[in-house]
């Protein structure tokens, strides 16, 4: 019997091939594959390897801002007038379009953003999750029904629409994060413009394609490229624009919050994290190590909820630091598409360059102790990458520049911490406040700790990522201004709570003042 010559799904996405000639991506603007007014472009380079042009986007300006806008503005009267229900309907078919494309979509994204093609096929699926959630929404969207003070009166609460929302999204996780903002948006009646991060702008056109392939009206969704400063301060402030959702630095978010509330918009943030994993000396220190080496390491520790503080009791420090360390220096770095490395490269130069400076940092000025890792790798397939190999330092100060800053990559910090409480004491001794988790045995101390962790999200025997698409995602302090995304939370900066009141007494009646 003769061998089948076609290729598996995954092999497939492993062969993805390089152009001789970059293709030009345009802007999406009112149903329309669009060039910037501005005439200019910027390449998308592989991260992995930066003689890989991924394509050619648009460097939009505000002129193409305020096209998006109007677009988004002149479709919402008739949007927000489509029965939820049929809106999830569209909801349900990108979900599809996005399984259909999952390969696809995945290895694109791993080539523009570097990670792992496992770990962006779990950034795809996790769109189509959202997109799951989402839809089921679109038969609820739970308002509230109650009783009234008056006789033959009744009272409700329902959700309306906001209006245009503007969207700007990292690079970390270039299509699960649009997913949480966009989704609940447009389900929730509002019409959007996003602006992704310059870094990985073509899965958020993938994405955009799956709307555009839905069959969704033209201006409901529109996307323009470009930077923060030509693009996405003209969005912040753009007068049409009433809700902005941004994921990013803890800096950026600050200014983007002064901007909107200088004009009364409305405004979520999701900024930074410096989480711990608390290991505790009953923790099974093997499972400890294995959650370490993901929280710490995944997605080469590029997430707000990476696992940058390993807090370790005293008495399983030694130990623990041994085993970690010993599984940290196999790990396998190298371009994402190859299924066999574990650990791909950093997003791009000057990222590299922030993450280097914090390792030289930790070894000088925080007198921390480098036991492995710690250095860019140059050779063979790491020869034309931002590739750093994953650093572990011990006998790290809680109040180390390293335990206290966001560091965004394969950096994390072993701290000693003498009992329980001090443990508790050093992770909620930061400026953060997103994800934590403990290591232990003990249900009352996993129990202490879930309620004493000054943090937005907490696990118990799991590292300190992972979170799921129907719970709220989000954090306290630094990290954000108090919204979540994901969960039906999501849908709270989306909406506006409206108060419904029906008298059918056929008669004035007071509320508050008759008896």
């Amino acid at each position: 019997m003769a061998k089948s010559t076609k290729a598996t799904p995954k092999k497939a996405a492993a062969k993805a091939v390089k152009p001789s000639k970059p293709t030009v991506y345009n802007n999406y603007i009112n149903g329309q594959w669009v060039a910037s007014a501005s005439g200019k472009t910027f390449e998308n380079r592989n991260p992995a390897d930066t003689r890989d042009v991924v394509g050619v986007f648009q460097d939009s300006n505000a002129e193409d801002v305020d096209a998006a806008v109007a677009a988004a503005r002149a479709a919402y009267p008739e949007w927000r007038l489509v029965p939820a229900p049929k809106r999830a309907d569209y909801v349900l078919r990108v979900a599809e379009i996005l399984t259909r494309r999952k390969e696809e979509i995945s290895a694109d994204m791993t080539r523009e953003m570097g990670k792992m093609l496992k770990e962006t096929r779990g950034d795809t699926q996790e769109a189509i999750d959202m997109a799951h959630f989402v839809a089921g929404e679109g038969r609820r969207l739970y308002g509230h029904t109650t009783t009234s003070e008056l006789k033959n009166k009744f009272a409700m609460s329902v959700r309306d629409s906001v209006g245009v929302c503007g969207l700007i999204t990292p690079w970390n996780f270039p299509i699960a994060i649009p997913s949480w903002k966009i989704l609940p948006a447009i389900l929730s009646g509002n019409t959007v413009v996003i602006k992704p991060a310059e870094d990985t702008p073509l899965s958020v056109v993938n994405f955009v394609k799956a709307f555009e392939e839905a069959g969704l009206p033209a201006g409901v969704v529109n996307m323009v490229t470009g930077f923060g400063a030509t693009a996405g301060s003209p969005l912040v402030t753009h007068p049409t624009v009433r809700v902005v959702s941004f994921t990013g630095s803890t800096q950026t978010g600050r200014a983007i919050s002064t901007q909107a509330a200088a004009e009364g918009k409305r405004c979520s943030l999701e900024m930074g994290g410096k989480n711990c994993i608390i290991v505790m000396e009953d923790a099974d220190l093997d499972l400890a190590v294995d959650g370490a080496l993901w929280g710490a390491f995944g997605t080469s520790g590029q997430r707000c909820t990476a696992s940058s503080r390993l807090i370790v009791h005293k008495k399983v420090v030694k130990k623990f630091t041994a085993l970690l360390v010993e599984r940290a220096k196999t790990l396998k770095v190298g371009p994402g598409l190859d299924e066999k490395n574990e650990v791909g490269p950093v997003i791009n130069e000057k990222q590299m360059l922030k993450i280097l400076n914090y390792i030289e940092i930790g070894k000088t000025k925080d007198k921390a102790k480098l036991l492995c890792g710690g250095e860019r790798l140059t050779e063979g397939d790491h020869k034309h990458g931002w590739f750093i190999a994953p650093t572990i330092f011990g006998d790290v100060s809680p109040n180390a520049t390293i335990a206290q800053e966001e560091i965004f990559g394969p950096v994390t910090a072993i701290i000693t911490a003498n009992d329980f409480e001090n443990a508790i004491d050093i992770a909620n001794n930061v400026g953060y406040g997103l994800s934590a988790s403990i290591y232990t045995a003990d249900v009352n101390r996993a129990f202490t700790a879930m309620r004493d962790l000054q943090t937005g999200i907490c696990y118990v025997n799991a590292p300190t990522i992972g979170a799921e698409v129907h719970l709220p995602f989000g954090g306290t302090k630094g990290t954000g201004n108090g919204h979540r995304e994901g969960g039906i939370e999501s849908f709270d900066i989306f909406t506006e709570w409206k108060s419904l009141y029906i008298d059918y007494s056929g008669k004035l009646q007071k509320a508050q003042i008759d008896e």
